[in-house]
């Protein structure tokens, strides 16, 4: 059956949806070419049958990724459009476009399928209620989330391999900088910085405790130095508990090189909704520990703890 069959009076009748969608603003910004592509596709409703005042464009989830419906506003106001028998047609220049998982893209795929709505693709157009059509969505559905696998495996394996060297460059806490060698970590180039840093360990050293640590600072009206992330400027203000408690339990400030130290669960609550949750781990099970990376503001046999 070819795609001009599939289409009826029914179909053209109510509206043709393009979807456009980009993973993120980079993409947005650098590759136009890909999103060119999918505005054209309203030519491509056109030569359908479909009238221009029929065609809509849902483009409000550029810059987000395909890989959950969570955030995702285009998306959830297409599929109760859909669910309302108000779609003729969803036009997306690939089915990655519309979802990267098969839960968002099998429930798509049966409301189409229940309220006679089609699908189109650069390949052609499909039906959902039709077997060989169905299949052949699920087999493209299939596919999409593989390769967004594939693509973060191959990722994470170069973020893993750079970090087991020591050289993949992440946030640094205060007192610490990134110098120009791969992996090289310098001391903060200002005297005071590394002073309030040092202050913390020698009077940890002297009272046992961060809570008295802490309160030393309180009670001699010192500030430390705070920063929110690498680029951000440097402030001075009163250290919070849960600062001075950082400093004492980094092992940056060791000397070490860590990496993977929490992990990212998702777990299900009594309600049934999707949870999502980062666990600190326990030393031993953390991905990368290299003691002696670089010089630290204390020893690791002598001080880290």
């Amino acid at each position: 059956m070819s795609e001009i069959t599939k289409v009826t009076s029914s179909h053209l009748s109510r509206n043709a949806i393009v979807y456009v969608r980009q993973s993120s603003a980079t993409q947005v910004e650098q590759n136009r070419e890909s999103t060119a592509r999918q505005y054209a596709l309203r030519q491509r409703a056109e030569a359908l049958g479909w009238a221009s005042d029929r065609i809509v464009v849902i483009d409000e989830d550029l810059g987000l990724s395909g890989a959950t419906a969570h955030q995702r506003t285009g998306f959830a106001r297409m599929a109760a459009e859909v669910a309302l028998a108000h779609v003729g047609i969803i036009l997306g220049l690939e089915v990655s476009r519309l979802a990267r998982n098969n839960t968002d893209w099998y429930r798509l795929l049966d409301l189409c399928s229940m309220t006679n709505t089609l699908i189109g693709d650069a390949d052609g157009v499909c039906h959902p209620s039709l077997f060989n059509d169905r299949l052949l969505l699920g087999l493209k559905g299939t596919m999409s989330e593989a390769e967004l696998y594939v693509l973060r495996a191959r990722l994470d394996g170069g973020i893993r391999n750079k970090a087991a060297r020591g050289e993949l460059r992440r946030g640094l806490p205060i007192g610490l900088v990134w110098g120009e060698a791969d992996g090289e970590v310098l001391f903060h180039p200002d005297e005071a910085v590394r002073a309030a840093v040092r202050a913390v360990f020698e009077r940890f050293q002297e009272f046992g405790s961060a809570r008295r640590v802490w309160l030393w600072f309180r009670s001699e009206g010192l500030s430390f130095p705070l920063q929110v992330h690498g680029s951000a400027p440097l402030r001075w203000a009163a250290p919070t508990y849960t600062a001075i408690y950082n400093v004492l339990h980094n092992p940056v400030y060791a000397g070490a090189y860590a990496y993977g130290k929490s992990r990212r669960e998702q777990t299900i609550d009594e309600h049934g909704n999707s949870r999502k949750r980062i666990r600190c781990l326990p030393r031993e099970q953390w991905a990368v520990l290299l003691p002696g990376h670089h010089e630290g503001y204390i020893d690791w046999l002598a001080g880290y703890r």
